[in-house]
């Protein structure tokens, strides 16, 4: 069994390492979800049927907002929001860093090669790309 203190640990730890990996980015995901919803009219982190949370929802699309290097996990949530919305399906790539523009054009490889029904958009920082 694990000590109470060691689970402090291990929690603390994680914790940590949560903030550092976020740290590499610009800004938060939530930043660039709650811009990018309002400019669209929609509801950021609406909850869904089964309980998951659509980055944003709005009259015509489920969304989700992800960051460049994690395009591929967006293309299954953004299946699963317009699955459970009965809403066609969008992705919201973020672009911070220069040459995060390999994985625009992964995914719109992929979505196309494979016909699927996403509607594609890009957002980076105010100012874009230094």
């Amino acid at each position: 069994m694990i000590k109470f203190t060691t689970y402090i640990g291990i929690t603390l730890f994680l914790v940590l390492f949560a903030s550092m990996a976020n740290a590499k980015n610009l800004h938060l995901e939530k930043y660039y979800q709650e811009r990018w919803c309002t400019e669209n009219g929609g509801q950021v982190e609406k909850v869904l049927p089964d309980k998951t949370r659509c980055d944003c929802e709005n009259k015509t699309h489920a969304v989700e907002v992800e960051f460049a290097q994690n395009w591929h996990s967006a293309i299954g949530q953004a299946l699963w929001y317009a699955a459970q919305t009965g809403k066609r399906a969008g992705i919201v790539l973020i672009l911070e860093k220069d040459g995060d523009d390999k994985y625009w054009i992964k995914l719109n490889v992929l979505i196309s090669m494979y016909g699927l029904p996403i509607d594609l958009w890009k957002t980076a920082p105010p100012g874009g790309l230094d």
